[in-house]
């Protein structure tokens, strides 16, 4: 892969981070408690947490993630043109590299979505 088709993830990750945090009724408590879901028990109960939790900012949030993961250089192979956030993980989870490379990209843009709110005055904490 040349230098050109090279794709910075990190900072897809902030860009992901600053969409989410830019979501209409998303805040620090909401990403925090992502976070803490997705690290314990993975994106897929990340996302069904999201849904039965956070319905207000479900839609958008999944909107963004599947965008994010069908960008060439992510998953874009894998993920295809699904537009289940669930079906997309289950074909990541098929390789367990996949699965936990995707847990450590949307636990870094869950991070720079914290940050992002935090400079808005989004969260105390």
């Amino acid at each position: 892969m040349s230098e050109a088709q090279m794709t910075n993830l990190d900072i897809q990750c902030a860009e992901l981070g600053r969409r989410l945090a830019d979501i209409r009724g998303m805040d620090e408590k909401t990403v925090n408690a992502l976070m803490s879901v997705l690290e314990e028990q993975g994106p897929y109960a990340m996302f069904l947490y999201l849904r039965a939790r956070h319905n207000q900012v479900a839609g958008p949030v999944t909107e963004q993630a599947l965008d994010f993961l069908r960008k060439p250089g992510i998953f874009g192979h894998k993920v295809g043109e699904t537009n289940d956030v669930f079906d997309a993980i289950q074909r990541l989870a098929e390789d367990l590299d996949d699965l936990l490379f995707v847990r450590d990209l949307l636990r870094t843009a869950l991070s720079y979505a914290r940050y992002h709110l935090k400079t808005k005055g989004g969260g105390a904490s």
